[in-house]
């Protein structure tokens, strides 16, 4: 068990510093981080109270 744990460690580490795979990381992050502010209430709204500050100003 204890072997298999270590080669999925090593595995991970060896893709982790790909530079390849940190940038389609850090667009699935960036992806999943926009679609998470969206479904959570509380920050849609915060969101749609800066957007009609904003409306007012123009």
């Amino acid at each position: 068990m204890l072997d298999t744990t270590l080669h999925a460690f090593v595995t991970m580490n060896g893709l982790a510093t790909s530079p390849f795979v940190l940038l389609v990381l850090a667009f699935i992050g960036a992806y999943l981080g926009g679609r998470v502010v969206e479904v959570i209430p509380f920050t849609r709204r915060i969101i749609e109270r800066r957007e009609a500050r904003f409306a007012e100003r123009d």
